[in-house]
């Protein structure tokens, strides 16, 4: 678009009916809003007595994004700012102001840091809102968005490099060579990766920076000095950068994609970092720097930098060791898929099948493969690189166009995501409701249009980017030799299998003709047999790719063992590379799941649905599909057989669902706590009527069971046990039961709670259901298994301890009969509605953790529950400002909360927002994190012992390029939640 034509592009310009308002009542509350603010701004107030096309849509957008709204209402003059002006003009204008916000007055004066801080800010916030109005307008493409909020980040990088280096001029620390261009050869280089480095930064983005500096500059006196000087600087960046302040922020700002973070400075010698590259360099490092452009800083010496990294980044040769690192790749950057069906609520557009991610890898991948050879694919931009791999003859024109469009419509829907509220997210909401927020924002006229449109893209990119990988397979030759027939090794098969990546094939060879043998019942029919020699091949190469190659085929055999037949499996992973790859997925990565699938094989069975992927695992989902499995059941020995093969099936399906990436860690909690409430209520309604058809029933009698803990709190992982406390009530009329065999009330209701316990714990042909603990019942394990209602109250009033209490406040009613749930709420309310001594509940919370501490040390770093300032801290953040609330006037107690909703509800105004962001993020880090490791191993985890899978998954889980990177991580937000709960807790609040 020439100059002369975005000049002249304004707000004005918006068509009728490109969005609509989210609601009516919406729409009625932002014209309020908007008429206070046309008081003190008359453009405002002309706007709104005018019929201009203009008017309907600001209040339409403002419906849609309370960020936008609440923008408009803190910064006086912005809304007047964003409709008078032309657009480009005036963002202009704004990536000026961030430009010279380091410049001094007339008088020569510098400003200080926080004017700086403040002025950034200022520019930031404005150009975002009038970038924003101008997309949903679709006054602007994508494109043009993603340009507008790159340059923002670049001018305020430049900005931010700019005043450190002269601050650090002033204070004597280094000597510039100009004070009016202070980064022109000072040797400091900050180069934009990812995104920023495309010029393709996302609304909400983080922006990632890698920063060296050239010793041989000397602006630092003494080259020893100059890692403590940088490093110093680096640290003020970020703060410059990120920290929230009354201003908001300008970008979160991470570095971490320099060499080896875990263990280097912030900033880094150059010649250190090409030693880096050259010796030690990874292959995720390799696509990160396709992207990577000299931002701030001395931009000539970034250019030098980045022309003496090429031969690193564009090898010369295409080789197979380059194929094998571009399979890499692969594993470690792409979402790992699942089935081809695909749920729009809940997807993650970049990094879920089908998503941005998979567009970027498609064009990374092949110019890593050609840029060696081919200079023009050496190109940052997606939709360049796709333009370069067509003209090489890589692609053609249609896929380029297709994915073209596919990538700027996942861009268009990702920045409606995070212009909602200014979140760094790529998730759309689960919930029709908010979908349909984001369908409005698009110019859909509904959900199922936008749903439609949204599936054909994400199954056209998923389409193109498995071909792609299709052709890798070809360019790496066939497999070679592989003959299982006799009883000696063959060569060639040994040295196939070798270089497949087997480090034992003479095992492995041993192994794979025990199949062709028929030893296993799987492979005792010829047409088995067939089918798995048909198979083996790929099998192989699949197995040869995950690593440790040796572990997953032995897994696989374990597996293959315990089939009962093999002739539909073979021929479904045969015909089916998604489900094959899952299966390998499961074997590299989750010895868990691969022992229950070799115990249990059965479960397989769910794998073969084909909504599978689609539906999320929600309470009436899973009602419906247990309601069918029982119907059948005749007694109560069928009903718990039929509940605990149900059970392992659904948890093995949750399981995989988030293995493959298409549920988060938080959606898996809730699904395996919504299993556990349905079988726990279909066991209970098993005993009763056992109990009553033996004993009669108890006049006047009610049964009620409370989920306690991670049950409680619809926090449960594929392993836990359940923690219960069973309540009852009766006439007090009656002395027993109306049964052929009466008993008294201690005994009925205590034998209902021990058949219940071991209905659920009790191990049968088919397994477990769940371990019960009834610990956090009254007086514990003193006290009898089932407790009165009226024992129960009495003792949370009057004898009940603060861990009692705390526990108390995750307490849920899961099934039972309906007034006595009532009653049981109530109680469980009036308790936690108490007021309480600040001091002494602030005393006992911290004495409780430090008697953890000491009673159960954490295994490692990775022990997320028992770290200093790992999930135990955060959810004892959250019980004691449940229990303090009343005293210290925050919102009340809500039963069924997460940890995380606690947090939102009552944490974010009790420490600095800087503080709870990090905190939410441990939060969420530490609940995937947890999840995806207790659904794949039983044990510990330990990265130099884990499956090399596993390593993979709680990389991508916790968006690192390694594990040592992850590490740092978690202790940095470790060491952030520390200081959260020392200061909630032992300050009192």
């Amino acid at each position: 678009m020439n100059e002369a034509t975005t000049a002249e592009r304004q707000l004005d310009q918006v068509q009728p009916g490109v969005i609509r308002a989210f609601t009516q009542t919406e729409l009625k509350s932002v014209l309020s809003t908007l008429k206070d603010i046309g008081r003190n701004e008359p453009a405002v107030a002309d706007l709104l007595a005018s019929e201009r096309p203009l008017k309907d849509f600001i209040a339409q957008a403002f419906t849609l994004s309370p960020y936008l709204r609440d923008s408009a209402v803190a910064d006086e003059g912005l809304l007047t700012l964003a409709i008078s002006r032309p657009i480009d003009e005036t963002l202009a204008a704004r990536v000026k102001d961030a430009r010279d916000s380091w410049r001094p007055d007339d008088g020569g004066s510098y400003p200080s840091e926080a004017e700086v801080m403040t002025r950034l800010r200022t520019a930031k916030r404005r150009l975002s809102f009038i970038a924003a109005l101008a997309d949903l307008g679709r006054i602007f493409v994508a494109r043009d968005t993603t340009r507008w909020l790159s340059d923002m980040a670049d001018a305020s990088l430049a900005a931010a490099i700019d005043h450190l280096l002269v601050s650090s001029h002033q204070s004597g620390k280094l000597t510039l060579k100009s004070m009016e261009t202070p980064s022109e050869g000072s040797g400091l280089i900050v180069l934009g990766m990812g995104k920023l480095g495309a010029q393709e930064l996302n609304y909400s983005s983080d922006i990632d920076a890698v920063v060296f500096f050239e010793p041989s500059a000397e602006i630092v006196a003494d080259p020893l000095d100059a890692l403590e000087t940088f490093g110093r600087m680096m640290r003020k960046l970020i703060r410059i950068m990120q920290e929230r302040t009354a201003d908001g922020y300008v970008f979160r700002t991470d570095l971490r994609l320099r060499p080896d973070p875990g263990s280097t400075p912030l900033a880094i010698p150059v010649e250190a970092a090409l030693t880096y590259y050259e010796g030690r360099g990874q292959n995720w490092e390799r696509a990160a720097y396709i992207k990577a452009r000299p931002v701030a800083g001395d931009i000539k010496a970034g250019n030098n930098f980045l022309r003496e990294l090429t031969p690193f980044v564009f090898r010369k040769y295409l080789d197979y060791a380059a194929i094998a690192d571009i399979h890499s790749i692969k594993r470690q950057i792409h979402a790992h898929k699942g089935h081809g069906a695909i749920a729009v609520k809940g997807h993650n557009v970049k990094l879920g099948r089908g998503g941005i991610r998979e567009i970027e890898f498609f064009a990374q991948t092949q110019q890593l493969i050609a840029g060696g050879r081919m200079a023009p694919l050496r190109v940052r931009s997606t939709q360049e690189a796709l333009a370069a791999l067509t003209e090489a003859k890589w692609i053609d024109a249609s896929t380029r166009d297709k994915l073209t469009e596919a990538y700027w419509f996942l861009r268009e829907v990702e920045h409606r995501i995070q212009m909602v509220r200014d979140e760094q997210t790529h998730i759309l909401p689960d919930t029709e409701a908010e979908l349909k927020r984001i369908a409005f924002m698009l110019g859909f006229a509904d959900t199922k249009a936008f749903s439609e449109k949204l599936e054909e893209v994400l199954r056209l990119v998923e389409r193109k980017y498995s071909a792609l990988f299709e052709q890798e397979t070809k360019l790496s030759g066939e497999s070679g030799n592989l003959v299982f027939t006799g009883q000696k090794d063959d060569p060639d098969t040994l040295k196939t299998l070798a270089r497949l990546g087997f480090e034992r094939p003479e095992s492995m060879s041993g192994v794979i003709r025990t199949w062709h043998n028929g030893r296993y019942r799987a492979t005792q029919s010829a047409e088995a047999r067939e089918r798995l020699t048909e198979l083996t091949p790929d099998l192989l190469k699949a197995f040869g790719e995950s690593k440790r190659a040796d572990e997953a085929l032995l897994r696989f055999d374990n597996f293959l063992s315990g089939l009962p037949a093999g002739i539909q499996l073979f021929s479904l992973l045969g015909n089916n590379p998604l489900l094959l790859s899952l299966l390998v997925t499961i074997m590299s990565s989750a010895p868990r799941l691969a022992d229950i699938i070799a115990a249990r094989p059965h479960v397989f069975d769910g794998m073969l649905d084909p909504a599978l992927m689609t539906e999320i695992p929600t309470r009436d989902y899973l009602s419906q599909r247990m309601h069918g499995f029982l119907s059948p059941a005749r007694h109560y020995e069928d009903i718990l057989d039929r509940l605990r093969i149900f059970a392992a099936e659904q948890r093995f399906l949750i399981g995989v669902r988030l293995l493959t990436g298409a549920i988060r860690g938080e959606v898996a909690a809730r699904a395996f706590t919504h299993l556990a409430d349905l079988v726990i209520e279909a066991a209970v309604n098993a005993v009763l009527a056992e109990m009553e058809a033996a004993h009669g029933k108890y006049p006047g009698g009610r049964v009620a069971v409370v989920g306690m803990g991670k049950l409680g709190s619809f926090e449960l992982t594929a392993g836990s046990d359940v923690d219960l406390i069973v309540l009852y009530d009766y006439d007090d009329a009656a002395s027993e039961s109306d049964g052929a065999k009466p008993l008294d009330a201690l005994r009925y209701y205590t034998r209902i709670t021990q058949r219940l316990i071991s209905a659920l714990s009790a191990p049968t042909a088919e397994g477990v259901l769940y371990e019960v603990d009834m610990r956090l019942r009254p007086s514990g394990n003193k006290g009898p298994v089932a407790t009165r209602i009226s024992t129960f109250e009495k003792y949370q009033r009057e004898d009940a301890w603060t861990w009692e209490h705390l526990a108390l406040s995750r307490a849920r009613l899961i099934c039972g009969e309906a007034s006595l749930i009532k009653d049981a709420e109530r109680i469980i309310a009036d308790v936690l509605a108490q007021k309480r001594d600040v001091a002494k509940i602030s005393t006992d919370v911290a004495e409780m953790r430090k008697l953890i501490g000491e009673e159960k040390p954490p295994a490692n770093i990775w022990d997320f529950k028992l770290i200093p300032g790992g999930l135990v801290d955060l959810e004892f953040v959250a019980q004691y400002l449940t229990l303090v609330a009343p005293a210290k006037g925050l919102p009340p107690h809500v039963a069924g909360e997460s940890t995380a909703d606690v947090w939102k509800r009552v944490a974010a105004g009790a420490m600095e927002p800087q503080t709870y962001d990090d905190c939410m993020a441990a939060l969420n880090l530490f609940t995937e994190l947890s999840q995806i490791i207790r659904l794949c191993i039983d044990s510990d985890f330990e990265p130099k012992e884990a499956p090399a899978g596993l390593i993979d998954l709680v990389c991508r889980a916790g968006d690192c390029p390694d594990i040592s990177t992850l590490e740092g991580e978690v202790k940095r937000l470790s060491k952030t939640v520390r200081k959260a709960f020392s200061a909630v807790v032992k300050d009192g609040g």
